[in-house]
């Protein structure tokens, strides 16, 4: 079958899908107005799109390498591009990109310009060479552009090592964001959906690798177009009277800036200030009077429940008070870091609301800088990052030809833009919903959102909404809304149909997927074909290659899963940490392996060491969870964009050490010529 007739018929396939979902989607439509169980509305999505996965990675299964990794090199470039914006949207993109813009306003915007920077990276600087070049893996460039005199393992072990920390970060954060979406979809414990979610993308890309990871991709793009999209029509023609939410949300936002404007003078958002001033001053206090406020209150906590014990307090208060014995810090250390934590959490409280359009919006001129300094610095990380991830670069080499790389990565944007175009459009219009709807209501007429969301995790409510004042109404000041929320709750908060919710949830769990496939692939075969194959066992038989590559993928799966059920952090934090790691410890090697002639061994092996260490040092130094502390950071920028000291450590150490020692090997300049060539 030749290019142009494998086109079409995929162009005819995926018709006869996006028909047949949209029928699914009526057919739903019209059961939840006969009456369907909302229960049975998120088992029907959430069963349909997994079988659907499911039956694209059975369909595509194979044991051929070349369909294996890189689905057979016959990728068309509008479906690679549609199968790479999948790959791209992950959990980070759909589930929280909108609640920063939330939370942040506009400094939020940082991640939409540097990803799709990012992309304008790739399409210039990498991409097209990597598939000129025409092999499997990231590793695999980078050992054979620098290879040395006897031998390119060095730097194939080291960028190994690289792939699989950034692509295992970022994959527990896409396991993470699955587990929220199937607990609050199906209704089962937060763990239990990890691993249910954790089934389904080892269906798809356990079978059928790259080849099956891709027409799924494919088709996992259509359902987050839908899913995206719909939300945010419908709040728009429900608030500003036409659906085209890109061009109609500036009118909403210039109300949300005269709302803003009142929220900072009213006496009962002041007077909710004033009290987390006055817990955060208290707090400056117990921490003053360390080691002897914490002995005082553990013995505080200890008689209070003794007391209770001893007067037949009820059996609530008893456990409440024994789980806050239970949960003191056990140290005058741990208190000293919990306490200081609590600290700066009341303080934020007890500021007024970041305006949504303001840029760098700050107390003071020096904080304005400091903010604005930090925007750049991600912008930055974000972009290099996109340009240097082994996930997304690997898609390149799938396509048949250099020309198809490069429409390709035209229709990637096309694809991105039509999602990120909308991001910020979601994140102003659920803000106004929120100022204008349920800031001011009765506290005990709350919508039934709030108690979902608040119960599927108990120790770290999603949505905490306390009558601090005590005045029976809801101030702003008085809401917390987590971040990871806001896409996935649209669809209640704004009161829309059901199955709405259940096409979201299906969305996210398609975002999440696509990226998570794509990046347990690249580990796996990191590890099976630059390791296995070319270290260990060079004679090891296709099929061979391909069963170690999926007990790889199985191992590293139930790994990723493991650790996101720890809840190691929210999902924007380690999608963001993986990026300044990439950006740090790849990019150096990969723009100047293709640019810059003199790059040796030597240099490319103290690049990616010195890049990631810097990277690491700096996030383990000043970021309070892994044990560092604000106070060590350099020129006040935020652990998350640790990338902007990791890069030029990385690209110094490249050049430096590439001059002090000998040339390439010649064979490394015949490929720089080769690829470079029209």
């Amino acid at each position: 079958m030749n290019d142009k007739s494998f086109f079409w018929r995929l162009v005819r396939y995926y018709s006869w899908y996006t028909g047949g979902f949209v029928a699914l989607l009526l057919v739903l439509a019209i059961l939840e107005q006969e009456g369907l169980p909302r229960t049975w509305i998120g088992y029907l999505f959430m069963f349909a799109t997994v079988v659907l996965y499911a039956g694209i990675g059975i369909m595509s299964r194979t044991s051929e390498v070349s369909e294996y990794y890189v689905a057979g090199r016959r990728v068309p470039g509008l479906f690679n591009g549609m199968a790479t914006a999948a790959d791209w949207i992950s959990a980070a993109t759909f589930i929280s990109l909108a609640g920063g813009l939330y939370l942040q306003g506009f400094d939020g915007l940082a991640y939409i310009i540097g990803w799709t920077g990012g992309y304008c990276l790739v399409a210039l600087l990498i991409a097209p060479y990597l598939r000129k070049f025409g092999q499997y893996t990231i590793p695999d460039f980078l050992a054979a552009r620098y290879r040395g005199r006897t031998s390119s393992n060095p730097v194939r072990i080291l960028a190994v090592i690289a792939t699989i920390l950034i692509s295992f970060i970022y994959v527990v954060a896409q396991i993470y964001g699955v587990g929220l979406i199937a607990s609050r979809f199906t209704g089962v414990d937060f763990s239990v959906g990890i691993f249910l979610g954790l089934a389904s993308i080892l269906v798809c890309s356990f079978l059928g690798g790259m080849r099956a990871i891709t027409w799924t991709q494919v088709a996992q793009y259509i359902i987050i177009l839908f899913a995206y999209l719909i939300p945010v029509i419908w709040l728009s023609a429900q608030h500003t009277h036409n659906p085209v939410a890109q061009i109609s949300y500036g009118s909403v936002l210039t109300q949300i800036a005269d709302i803003e404007k009142n929220f900072d003078v009213d006496p009962k958002e002041m007077q909710v200030r004033t009290i987390f001033k006055a817990r955060a001053e208290a707090y400056d206090v117990r921490l003053h009077n360390l080691p002897t406020s914490w002995e005082q209150g553990r013995i505080e906590a200890q008689q209070y429940l003794e007391k209770l014990k001893r007067n037949n307090g009820s059996l609530i208060d008893i456990r409440a008070a024994s789980r806050a014995l239970n949960n003191y810090p056990k140290t005058p250390e741990e208190a000293e870091r919990i306490w200081q934590q609590e600290k700066e959490n009341y303080l934020a409280r007890a500021e007024p609301p970041i305006p949504q359009a303001t840029p760098f919006a700050a107390s003071s001129p020096e904080a304005s800088d400091i903010k604005r300094n930090n925007f750049l610095a991600l912008v930055f990380c974000l972009m290099l990052g996109t340009a240097a991830l082994p996930h997304i670069l690997m898609r390149y080499y799938t396509t048949p030809s250099v020309q198809e790389t490069r429409k390709s990565i035209f229709w990637t944007l096309f694809f991105i833009l039509l999602i990120y175009l909308t991001v910020p459009a979601l994140a102003v219009l659920v803000k106004y919903y929120i100022y204008t709807s349920l800031v001011g209501s009765d506290y005990s007429h709350l919508p039934e959102w709030v108690s979902y969301w608040a119960n599927i995790d108990k120790a770290h409510p999603l949505v905490s909404i306390t009558d601090i004042n005590h005045d029976g109404i809801v101030q702003l000041s008085e809401i917390v809304l987590d971040g990871d929320i806001i896409v996935l709750a649209t669809p209640e908060i704004a009161k829309l149909p059901y199955y709405i919710s259940g096409l979201v949830a299906a969305g996210g769990l398609a975002a999440a997927l696509s990226t998570a496939d794509g990046l347990l692939l690249t580990i796996s075969n990191a590890l099976s074909h630059d390791v296995y194959y070319k270290m260990i066992d060079p004679q090891a038989s296709t099929a061979k290659r391909v069963t170690v590559s999926k007990l790889l993928l199985l191992v590293v799966a139930l790994l990723a899963a493991y650790t996101a059920s720890l809840k190691p952090g929210d999902i924007l934090s380690m999608v963001g940490a993986a990026f300044s790691l990439a950006a740090s410890a790849l990019f150096p090697v990969l723009a100047l392996g293709v640019f810059w002639k003199r790059g040796n061994q030597e240099g490319a092996m103290a690049a990616i060491v010195v890049g990631f260490a810097t990277c690491v040092y700096y996030m383990l130094h000043t970021y309070p969870a892994l044990g560092g502390s604000a106070s060590g950071q350099w020129f006040h920028i935020a652990p998350m964009a640790a990338g902007v000291f990791g890069v030029p450590a990385g690209l110094l150490a490249l050049i430096v050490v590439s001059l002090l020692t000998p040339p390439p090997d010649p064979r490394a300049l015949t490929l720089v010529n080769q690829i470079r060539a029209p």
